[in-house]
């Protein structure tokens, strides 16, 4: 495998992993930082798919957008726009002051970034 695309997976693997962990905390959780988390983890693993096929990822941070410049390479992979445009306003709108996630949305977005990175992974071929 590519040094970069293995970089752009390890990245996205600790993202992950933030992203549950701190979910899992029980004294002061910080809930917008893993719904942050949970979206970096698939910015990630999408950017690294686009290098698998030899495209060059854009920087931007709209998952639905970033699906949409996947789908060309792996037409079989059909993720719910309404999951990406979840953790893509999870992780914008939680940053800053006068919205903050609650367990039951950083909830959602763990659950979604668990099912789609398990996807990409595959598609990936890590798994």
């Amino acid at each position: 495998m590519n040094q970069i695309i293995q970089e752009w997976i390890n990245k996205a693997e600790g993202d992950f992993s933030t992203a549950e962990r701190e979910f899992a905390v029980t004294c002061s959780p910080n809930y917008d930082a893993v719904c942050f988390h949970a979206q970096q983890c698939i910015e990630k693993l999408l950017k690294a798919l686009m290098i698998k096929f030899k495209a060059t990822p854009p920087r931007i941070h709209d998952l639905a957008e970033l699906g949409r410049l996947v789908a060309p390479y792996c037409p079989s992979w059909q993720p719910k726009t309404e999951d990406l445009n979840y953790l893509t306003r999870a992780a914008v709108d939680f940053r800053y002051p006068g919205e903050a996630a609650d367990k039951e949305e950083a909830g959602g977005a763990v659950s979604i970034a668990r099912k789609l990175r398990m996807e990409l992974l595959e598609l990936l071929n890590m798994l």
